[in-house]
């Protein structure tokens, strides 16, 4: 992905930044700089998915400090995720950016996670294609445990693909032969490319159908959500103000979901209490600032999709389009980095204290991120691409990025970040 600061080895913490710069979200939720406040597969595929290797029970849950709980019986309404025992199970948090179809690399990452024991997960944020594998993610752990947190996001995938297939953007015979993922040269992809420079969703799908409304109603329980100690929050962008809305863990809905994923070229804004949202992604694509400000574990772990450097200059006009939308989408990211990586310079020099902050508190954090080369490859039409050959395809490719990192920066977890922010930021 040529990612910098790419799990370069031991470097100094990052902190938490958001308390020591201006703005808040929705909740009370302190955010870095320019984020401000706004008032499916057969029951064998699920099964095949799981692989010999069964995971405990039981995954997120307190700090590492936190004395071990028993996971609540699936039945059980409100179930509490376990704490992370002090016998060498460590707490993280997962940051899950958005990206469409490419979302199916996180499941890949989020399914591996799932099978260590060694891990448990204490908050989850996302964005787009992030916010419903956290929403996903977080429903079957409450209603049960890591397992059957794996079957939801496999049957969820699983049906993502089957409405897929009513879609008329499909990719060519050429490029099946060929194995090219991209829907580029389909007429119905270039219609739809030149249709939206002249029409609104408002105007081709005035009643504003959204398959995907349907899916996660179908695959998210938003009360036992609300009910679990795994914290979740998502991202959306108002409208009106172009400020990020955070929707933290106590109002999470169907409708913040489908508001964080709401392309507006495809969709209709999504309105929540008079107020009109598009996609996250714009203002917060991951939002990371919760997650040290309101969950519990002390790494926080950047599942990235989205390339933030390329090496050659895109010429083309797909290429063009391909690299804005990249840039576009990873801008919150980076100030949200570049904030982070402030703060840590005034902690290492002693300007930082509980004073400044007018008596807030504030705490060290690490960060660490799972990305891959190879989403390199994918132009901007594969993440429309929801046929289930390149969704298990993305899927393992997530699962091969997280066990690459589990097994060169394990031990790292719980002592210091992989993600050198200096480099990262680096002109």
């Amino acid at each position: 992905m040529r990612l910098r600061g790419r799990s370069k080895g031991a470097t100094p913490d990052a902190a938490a930044a958001a308390e020591s710069l201006p703005g808040t979200t929705a909740g009370g939720v302190q955010s870095p700089a320019g984020m401000a406040r706004d008032p499916a597969s057969d029951a064998a595929e699920i099964a095949a998915s799981k692989g010999p290797e069964k995971a405990p029970k039981g995954t997120g849950g307190k700090s590492s400090k936190a004395s071990a709980t028993k996971a609540s019986s699936p039945k059980t309404s409100g179930a509490k995720a376990s704490g992370a025992k002090s016998s060498g199970v460590k707490s993280i948090s997962l940051a899950l950016q958005g990206g469409g179809a490419h979302g199916a690399f996180t499941w890949g990452v989020v399914d591996r996670i799932l099978q260590e024991d060694r891990l448990a997960i204490s908050g989850i944020s996302g964005t787009s294609a992030g916010a419903m594998n956290a929403v996903v993610l977080a429903s079957g752990l409450a209603k049960g445990d890591r397992e059957q947190a794996r079957g939801a996001l496999t049957q969820f995938w699983r049906d993502v693909s089957r409405d897929g297939r009513m879609s008329p953007i499909q990719r060519s015979a050429f490029d099946r032969l060929m194995g090219n993922w991209s829907l580029a040269k389909n007429p119905a992809y270039l219609a739809m490319e030149v249709a939206a420079r002249f029409f609104s969703p408002y105007d081709f799908n005035p009643l504003n159908i959204n398959p995907l409304r349907e899916i996660i109603d179908a695959h998210v329980d938003f009360e036992a959500i609300r009910a679990s100690d795994v914290k979740v929050f998502i991202s959306a962008t108002n409208v009106h103000t172009g400020r990020a809305r955070i929707f933290g863990h106590a109002e999470m809905t169907a409708d913040a979901v489908m508001a964080s994923a709401c392309l507006p070229f495809l969709f209709q804004a999504v309105e929540i209490d008079g107020v009109p949202y598009w996609d996250g992604g714009y203002m917060g694509n991951p939002p990371l600032f919760p997650l040290y400000e309101k969950a519990d574990a002390d790494d926080i772990v950047l599942v990235q999709i989205n390339p933030v450097v390329r090496e050659q200059t895109p010429r083309t006009a797909a290429e063009i389009q391909n690299r804005i939308n990249e840039i576009t989408f990873n801008a919150s990211l980076l100030s949200q980095l570049r904030a982070i990586d402030h703060a840590t310079q005034l902690i290492e020099q002693g300007l930082l204290t509980r004073w400044t902050l007018g008596g807030s508190g504030y705490r060290r954090v690490r960060l660490h991120r799972i990305g891959t080369d190879q989403l390199v490859d994918f132009d901007l039409s594969s993440k429309l691409n929801a046929e289930w050959a390149f969704l298990q395809h993305l899927r393992d490719v997530g699962r091969k990025a997280a066990e690459d990192f589990l097994a060169a920066h394990f031990d790292d977890l719980g002592k210091r970040s992989t993600l050198d922010l200096r480099l990262e930021l680096a002109d």
